[in-house]
């Protein structure tokens, strides 16, 4: 993969993120280090690259090229980037990632072949079958659908329910 398609993906989702009105600190009280959209990017780069944080970081040394486009003084720990996606709202970075690739298609990209993947989780320690037998219905129930880029192993959306729903309508 070439470096330039990386390049062309940090400033694309630097546009967007811009134009999402994300502010740059989360909080006053934010170190200055680095800012919510050099995070934000980060991330984005890291899931077309298909690594974990640590081997991200690693990676993020030698591409030169993308620090000085994110003006990056230093190359951030793999915990600050793990830290930043857990609490930035999953919401608003769908909807970015949902802009950045439909730009980037745009653009000329090819277009993903995506798989899309569904499971449930319960809180009750019980089994579907005793749960059944003893006429005891389940209260807690999260289902959640995940669609991925095949090619490329990014994912793409997600979305959580509350209950049991067939795949299709998350699909849409």
């Amino acid at each position: 993969m070439s470096q330039n398609r990386y390049i062309n993906l940090v400033k694309i989702s630097q546009e967007i993120i811009k134009k999402s009105r994300v502010p740059l600190r989360s909080s006053i009280y934010s170190k200055k280090k680095f800012n919510q959209h050099q995070l934000l990017s980060l991330i984005i780069l890291k899931e077309e690259i298909g690594v974990d944080y640590r081997d991200f970081c690693d990676i993020l040394e030698i591409l030169t090229p993308i620090q000085d486009l994110l003006d990056l003084k230093e190359i951030p720990h793999f915990k600050t980037l793990h830290k930043f996606f857990t609490r930035f709202s999953g919401l608003l970075f769908n909807r970015i990632l949902a802009k950045t690739i439909r730009k980037l298609l745009q653009k000329g990209h090819k277009i993903p072949v995506t798989s899309i993947d569904a499971t449930g989780f319960t809180s009750a320690y019980a089994s579907h079958y005793y749960s059944n037998r003893i006429e005891k219905k389940r209260r807690s129930f999260v289902e959640t659908s995940i669609a991925v880029d095949s090619k490329s192993l990014l994912v793409s959306r997600w979305k959580f329910s509350k209950s049991p729903v067939n795949d299709r309508k998350h699909a849409k």
